[in-house]
């Protein structure tokens, strides 16, 4: 008696997932490099100017695959299908040779030269800017500390603002206020940096779930290709994320985290301050109703610290961290809401009953 289809597509794919090659092979959506340098590979997207110029910047420690995830999960390929001249900067590896970069080195130099060259290619276009996590704090503090760049907006996915209000980061906040600036910049001088396995497991650990219940996932969905593939594409996206330089993980810890600067709008790196009420462009926030980096209510916080951006939207869009950029449900949420406010930026937010473009709802954390 033979096995089953459902049986013999279990063995296939557990003989993929553990023995072979993987479910499917790593994606990357063809592109092309258009400049380059130490920490700034800067790659198009379909054909040359080919729309309206939208940038796409990574956070730090992580992988700027983020947005080209995989077929279906690709925000990159999304923009190109609808017309955009789209191009990703890619920030590399990180190691100990890097531990005197901070945020000024992103924030005035690597960002804003990235900056003028889309511009540039694009026949001097203004830019959009879109960016996760981490990476809308840098086109942010950017836009404010370089006013005259070609800009035209700025979409912030899961950009977390007030760091007071994301409640796992309340002890080493604490601690971080009881052992002071000297106890980290002595850590920070030794290390060099915070090294790429201690930010994977970071980022597994606000997931804790996930990876608990990974074998019994794996297990009951032994037979769906498609979901092993999903899971699988995510697992790659983790073990490739990079370090921390030094000196910008000692601002991120004392600046941003202890001394929550952002959320007073105000963020001094030694004897300079950047004002974020010098933003003078579009801004449209979006926050993940289950994202524990980036709580809603950080994220929100962004609605008070831009006095002087002339439309500040915020939406709240479903999925954790990760899902709310690249999840199942992305392309009718928090995608449509991006392409939505690239065709007008200025267009008044909407209010009252049916206004937002999806619904909220629970998506699986392997999704």
């Amino acid at each position: 008696m033979g096995l089953s289809g459902t049986a013999q597509r279990a063995l296939r794919n557990a003989w993929a997932l553990f023995v072979g090659d993987g479910i499917e092979p790593p994606h990357a959506t063809a592109s092309a490099v258009v400049a380059d340098g130490p920490h700034r590979t800067l790659r198009r997207y379909g054909e040359p100017d080919a729309g309206a110029p939208v940038l796409l910047v990574p956070p730090l420690a992580a992988p700027a695959r983020c947005y080209d995830l995989r077929p279906g999960q690709s925000l990159v390929q999304h923009l190109v299908d609808a017309g955009r001249s789209v191009h990703v900067l890619d920030f590399g590896t990180m190691d100990r040779s890097d531990r005197h970069l901070g945020f000024e080195h992103w924030v005035d130099d690597i960002v804003p030269e990235a900056i003028a060259r889309v511009s540039e290619l694009c026949g001097g276009r203004d830019v959009d800017l879109g960016a996760w996590s981490l990476g809308g704090t840098l086109c942010l503090l950017t836009a404010a500390a370089h006013p005259g760049l070609p800009i035209r907006s700025i979409t912030a996915f899961g950009t977390p603002i007030d760091y007071a209000r994301i409640p796992f980061l309340g002890p080493a906040r604490h601690l971080g206020r009881a052992v002071g600036e000297p106890a980290l910049t002595a850590v920070t001088h030794l290390l060099g940096g915070v090294p790429a396995p201690l930010v994977q497991i970071g980022y597994r650990a606000t997931a804790l779930e996930r990876e608990l219940t990974r074998p019994w996932f794996v297990a009951c969905n032994l037979a769906d290709a498609d979901t092993l593939a999903r899971m699988e594409a995510i697992d790659r996206f983790q073990a490739d994320m990079p370090g921390y330089p030094g000196r910008l993980f000692h601002q991120m810890a004392m600046r941003i985290t202890v001394a929550n600067d952002l959320a007073t709008g105000r963020v001094r790196f030694d004897d300079r301050t950047i004002d974020l009420a010098d933003v003078s462009v579009p801004v449209l926030a979006l926050g993940g109703s289950d994202d524990v980096l980036a709580p809603v209510p950080a994220v929100e916080a962004i609605r008070r610290v831009l006095p002087g951006s002339p439309h500040v939207r915020f939406e709240v869009v479903p999925g954790s961290h990760l899902g709310l950029l690249a999840g199942l449900t992305a392309c009718g949420t928090s995608w449509a809401h991006f392409t939505a406010f690239l065709d007008d930026p200025s267009a008044p937010v909407p209010t009252g009953p049916g206004a937002s473009v999806g619904d909220v709802v629970r998506v699986p954390e392997f999704s």
